[in-house]
């Protein structure tokens, strides 16, 4: 059985799906591996590295596609790789199906097995395959850095011969992966950290890493049974809107994390909050391509409002291309070593298996 995978666009997407660590696992479990040439070249990664490893080298994404029987790709592939896949190949990566239905169901009319890893359940079993978890982590840590970038100030208390230099002071919006990654970035670098979500479960984790955690007063479970938040009422928007007034006038630096699976991310600082802010603060919006967390978010666009940035994010993971494709490659082995059966040397798509049943794209 064969492993391919092709190119992405550049112009999008630098991460790679396939590093060369990760070849020796697929080889260990009996697999060939094929990739397009100069796949990884431009992070830094020779095709020698994949050879010396046991992979073969092809010319062109359609050699690739020909003789692949499972094919790996960070984001859906193009035109073109649809029109050349086999039928009955395996494609899993990272498809957005809200956001690809045409394209994808294009490929299900091919009679191609189609497994998307947004859609992991969260579970124990599924925590090494989890690519949003993986993912997140290194979104929160660049949201930190390049946060600071733009704020130009000192982050931590500097006492000098000259005076004193205050700490600043950070606000995290969602408590989830992501957020809780800034938290603990944020603290390390000195900054005041404090950060808010819906679900009270966050409450704890965002005081274990040292921030303040920002309480609205409710009564409703706003966590859903996959451990992901809910979309919250008029009335809950309310008491977070007062609640905002107060903290953003208090932060140095606000960091968007908010996302509701499914739907677009909630509109948490309108107009209004957003102004309350100090001229020369920053707003990270890591939502903004979902949507956004803040009013004047826009993704890839910096906006000056009153003499605060507001950064809408896009493309976040191509600041960090080599890192993010290094545990994107490991979660992906993870979940092809749980499909893959060594005793009938083939691929096994066992629909009672959760972790398969729904990450498989039966329909869109």
């Amino acid at each position: 059985m064969i492993i391919g995978s092709t190119k992405e666009d550049l112009t999008l997407e630098k991460r790679v799906a396939l590093t060369p660590d990760t070849v020796k696992n697929y080889i260990g479990l009996g697999l060939k591996v094929c990739i397009e040439k100069d796949y990884a070249i431009h992070i830094g990664i020779k095709d020698d590295d994949y050879k010396k490893n046991g992979v073969e080298i092809k010319n062109s994404a359609n050699e690739v596609l020909g003789i692949s029987n499972l094919l790996i790709k960070v984001n859906c592939p193009s035109e073109s790789e649809i029109n050349n896949l086999k039928e009955s190949t395996i494609l899993i990566g990272m498809f957005n199906p809200t956001q690809n239905n045409k394209r994808i169901n294009e490929i299900l009319k091919k009679k191609i097995s189609i497994f998307s890893l947004e859609l992991l359940p969260r579970i124990t079993r599924a925590q090494s395959m989890d690519v949003l978890s993986s993912q997140s982590n290194l979104a929160g840590y660049r949201a930190v850095v390049d946060s600071i970038f733009e704020f130009e100030k000192a982050i931590p208390m500097m006492m000098t011969a000259a005076g004193t230099v205050p700490a600043a002071k950070v606000l995290v919006i969602g408590a989830g992966v992501a957020g809780l990654q800034a938290v603990a970035t944020a603290k390390r670098l000195g900054a005041i950290v404090s950060a808010t979500d819906v679900r009270s479960a966050s409450k704890e984790q965002v005081e274990s890493l040292g921030g303040k955690f920002l309480t609205v007063d409710q009564s409703e479970d706003m966590e859903t049974s996959g451990g992901y938040a809910k979309e919250v009422g008029e009335d809950y928007k309310k008491k977070q809107a007062e609640m905002m007034q107060e903290a953003l006038k208090k932060n140095d630096i606000v960091i968007c994390t908010a996302l509701i699976p499914g739907k677009p991310a909630p509109k948490i600082l309108t107009e209004k909050l957003v102004k309350l802010m100090k001229p020369g603060s920053v707003i990270y919006d890591l939502a903004a391509e979902q949507g956004g967390n803040s009013a004047f978010s826009e993704p890839g666009k910096i906006n000056s409002v009153e003499g605060i940035k507001v950064i809408g994010v896009k493309s976040l993971m191509n600041k960090l291309p080599l890192t993010a494709s290094s545990l994107y490659a490991k979660n992906l082995f993870s979940f092809i070593r749980n499909l893959y059966s060594k005793d009938k040397k083939d691929f096994f798509i066992n629909l009672e298996d959760e972790i398969i049943n729904k990450t498989l794209i039966k329909e869109i």
